[in-house]
């Protein structure tokens, strides 16, 4: 579409006109010629889109047939532009397509399609909108440039046993970062955190619709908290970063246990906390099963031990929890108001024995 005219499938010829014209009348092509005074190979060639009618020719038709001349050079002037205007549309076409091209090399088009974020194939020039919104950019370099930054990246944990495909990898944290943008909050501030991990601490106690009440206390106290379905080869557990006004949190919907779950959005809250909130141009993406020492990660590690169990309780159950029992661990988490499962995950941390046989429920409600 080119301002408010609209581009033809075909562009129609006025040999067309001319044709019916002829049929109409009942009059064959060599008589046709005979009465213009041309070639009836001439006559031919313009019926069939061939040759242009010129000024010379219209007037010529419109001695023969009485149609004003005017008429057919509009009409062969329409056929003109419809044409251009379709070797245009054509062209950017191919420019859009080898542009998908590109994209499909850097972009996990597959789960975008998934989940919803881009159409059909029809739809390049759409989609091709759509992943600049999510990846921030303008054109396709900006996308290659980025690619290539955040594979060079080590701000996430690093582990020779995880298998990363580093195009899922930035497809999910760059739509992390696009769904916080849509989120509109209260402002945040860093000194009541220590109340908001009060409010966590009975949420996860209750375990009852944890996630959507954990999004909405997160939100009360102004920051961001996204949930994304997990992409093949991206083991991510939770991505922190700054978005506009507020800290963002990225969960994966993987956590099936309570314990797993607060934890990690303890560790979240701890890099916003220590980490983030100071220098907003930092980003954390924590992987699962990922045993590599980094200081930060260890940081906000033993931040999240630390708020889910202080120090104090910890140091009243670590005495004797070689000898704890499910009685034992139910009956100290209701003294301190901490879900059992909690308690029992640290257990298993502490001993690194993670088939501790106990029938607490750790499940996520």
């Amino acid at each position: 579409m080119s301002g408010n005219n609209i581009t033809p499938f075909k562009a129609t010829h006025p040999g067309i006109l001319l044709q019916d014209e002829l049929k109409a009348r009942n009059i064959k092509q060599r008589e046709m010629a005979y009465e213009l005074g041309v070639l009836p190979t001439f006559l031919n060639e313009i019926i069939k889109g061939k040759r242009s009618i010129t000024a010379d020719f219209a007037i010529l038709l419109e001695k023969v047939l009485e149609i004003p001349a005017d008429y057919w050079l509009r009409f062969q002037a329409q056929h003109d532009i419809d044409k251009a205007r379709i070797k245009e549309k054509n062209i950017r076409k191919i420019e859009l397509i080898e542009i998908w091209n590109i994209i499909k090399k850097y972009v996990p088009v597959k789960f975008f399609k998934k989940h919803g974020y881009l159409h059909s194939a029809s739809e390049i020039e759409l989609n091709i909108k759509t992943v600049k919104k999510i990846y921030n950019i303008r054109n396709i370099e900006d996308l290659v440039n980025v690619f290539a930054a955040h594979k060079n990246l080590s701000f996430y944990r690093k582990s020779k046993k995880l298998n990363l495909d580093h195009v899922n990898m930035l497809g999910w944290s760059k739509l992390a970062e696009y769904e916080a943008k849509q989120i509109s909050i209260s402002g945040f501030k860093k000194e009541n955190l220590s109340n908001l991990k009060n409010e966590l601490q009975i949420i996860i106690l209750k375990n009852q619709n944890v996630k959507i009440h954990t999004k909405k206390k997160l939100a009360e106290y102004g920051i961001k908290l996204i949930y994304l379905q997990k992409f093949d080869k991206t083991p991510i557990d939770g991505y922190s970063f700054w978005s506009d006004k507020n800290p963002a949190i990225a969960l994966t919907l993987r956590h099936k246990r309570i314990d797993n779950f607060a934890f990690t959005i303890f560790h979240e809250i701890g890099h916003i906390e220590l980490h983030i909130e100071s220098k907003k141009e930092r980003k954390f993406i924590d992987l699962h099963e990922s045993k590599v020492e980094n200081e930060l990660e260890n940081q906000a590690d033993k931040y999240a031990r630390e708020s889910l169990i202080s120090k104090e309780q910890w140091n009243e159950l670590a005495d004797n929890y070689f000898l704890l029992d499910d009685n034992k661990i139910r009956d100290f988490g209701e003294k301190y108001n901490i879900n059992p499962a909690i308690i029992l995950g640290r257990i298993c941390w502490e001993k690194n024995n993670y088939a501790i046989k106990s029938n607490i429920n750790k499940t996520i409600n």
